[in-house]
């Protein structure tokens, strides 16, 4: 038996303890997870009113309702492609600011990155910088040891504990719903979403990590696709820094090999071993390398934001191109193109939407019915969709090169009144008198029209009416 058969096929994971880091991309990497965490605990509370008979809260994914509100938008479900448009153009941006600029949604506003980010942050407020907490990751348990880690455990945990609260209050009216928390009242689904949340947001973003980037999430595979030579990624210029020595050392390259940039690495990898898969293009190497080299006197950008293709241009002396021809491209062009259409397409759509809506379903069993006196009936189920925040009147009238009859069932009148925010079913009849020419055709095509009363806006729909010769 060879030696690679007594090889385990699972291998621990060896833990990674990141080291403070001060700079432009730390800096960076910290407004944006104030900015992103700010936004996700605090958009359920923003109120905006609608009017009467409306929710109040500016963001509200109304399931019972069937209805997404944010802020003046309403988006009813048969209007999902708002939805999908908006999926297309986050795809779109994803594949425009991967091949521009690498993976900077992994490095900067992925929601695993930036909640590890705060995990490792308390982490470091509790246990210590890297060495530190290497020493007491090293050292047997101990009360101090358990007391560290408890404490790091607990503020972990209420950091889950808000984020899974914070992710129901979209689905509910966030006030309500916090009282009904309080008070242990609140529904069984609510109270199984925020376990479920804050189960996984404590095991992701505590214990395991640059493991999710690494073998849960697809992207690090199809962002290879999305690079190419001229995007601009975070590398090593290796042409400068080898071969790696002391400061002393007349031969040596720019790199003193200090380990700095793997030590402050999330991912726990080497960036100069080229592009690989596990790096987020979080930049924290940068500042750590840029903060060496000032310090033993070398210019600045040994691990930079650089395109591969200028590697060999600058390692023979030649200037690299300016910033914007690497990203101003073919392929950022065409998605820059396709993503501003799309978005456009759901802006004009938006504007455009009818407030009120129809739809004619013909009752096919049986075709029509031939009453007593010789007429011809046929009947439909209208479904009229009032978009308004109170009740609208609406008036049903037939527009057709025939002269035909249309009655609601349930009411002498041609008009119904339609609650707010609802859809009303209405069984509708067309009839044709005996000596109509309607009446005895095949089919003849007709168009309902609805009209709202109040405001005079108006909509129709088209189908078809059917006299005896369709038997």
């Amino acid at each position: 038996m060879s030696s690679s058969d007594n090889q385990p096929l699972y291998a621990a994971r060896e833990p990674i303890f990141p080291r403070r880091v001060k700079g432009f991309y730390r800096n960076l990497k910290w407004w944006v997870m104030a900015v992103t965490l700010g936004i996700y605990y605090l958009t359920p509370w923003i109120r905006f009113d609608r009017g009467p008979n409306l929710p109040d809260q500016a963001v509200l994914m109304d399931m019972a309702g069937r209805r997404f509100y944010f802020f003046w938008i309403e988006i009813w479900p048969h209007e999902f492609y708002f939805v999908a448009g908006l999926l297309i153009m986050a795809g779109l941006g994803l594949f425009l600011f991967t091949s521009a600029l690498g993976r900077v949604w992994c490095g900067y506003t992925c929601p695993q990155t930036v909640w590890t980010d705060l995990f490792i942050l308390v982490e470091r407020w509790i246990e210590g910088d890297r060495n530190a907490r290497v020493r007491l990751w090293n050292a047997k348990w101990s009360p101090r040891k358990w007391r560290l880690r408890l404490t790091k455990w607990v503020v972990w945990l209420l950091i889950s504990v808000a984020t899974g609260g914070a992710w129901v209050f979209y689905f509910a009216d966030a006030p309500t719903l916090a009282r009904s928390l309080i008070t242990l009242q609140a529904p069984s689904i609510a109270w199984a979403t925020i376990a479920l949340l804050t189960a996984t947001t404590f095991i992701f973003g505590g214990f395991m990590r640059e493991q999710v980037c690494n073998f849960m999430c697809p992207w690090p595979r199809i962002q290879a696709a999305m690079m190419d030579p001229e995007t601009l990624t975070v590398a090593y210029r290796d042409w400068r820094g080898e071969p790696r020595g002391k400061k002393r050392d007349a031969d040596a390259g720019d790199c003193i090999d200090c380990m700095a940039c793997v030590n402050v690495c999330p991912a726990g990898i080497d960036i100069r071993d080229g592009q690989q898969m596990e790096c987020i293009t979080c930049a924290l190497c940068i500042d750590a390398c840029d903060d060496v080299m000032e310090r033993i006197g070398k210019p600045r950008g040994l691990i930079d934001y650089l395109a591969l293709s200028d590697q060999e241009a600058e390692a023979q002396g030649k200037p690299p191109k300016p910033i914007w021809q690497h990203v101003l491209r073919t392929r950022t062009v065409l998605y820059t193109v396709l993503w501003s259409l799309i978005g456009v397409g759901l802006v004009f759509a938006l504007f455009v939407r009818a407030d009120i809506e129809m739809t004619v379903s013909p009752v096919r069993n049986p075709t029509f019915v031939t009453l007593s006196d010789g007429t011809i009936r046929n009947i439909y189920d209208i479904r009229l969709l009032n978009k308004h925040g109170e009740d609208r009147e609406f008036h049903l009238s037939l527009a057709s090169d025939d002269i035909l009859r249309i009655d609601l069932e349930g009411t002498a009148e041609n008009s119904v009144t339609v609650p707010a925010n609802t859809t009303l079913q209405q069984r509708v009849y067309v009839s044709a008198r005996p000596g109509d020419p309607a009446a005895a055709r095949d089919r003849t095509e007709l168009r309902f029209w609805v009209e709202d009363l109040i405001s005079g806006e108006r909509a129709h729909k088209d189908t078809i009416f059917n006299g005896r010769a369709a038997q």
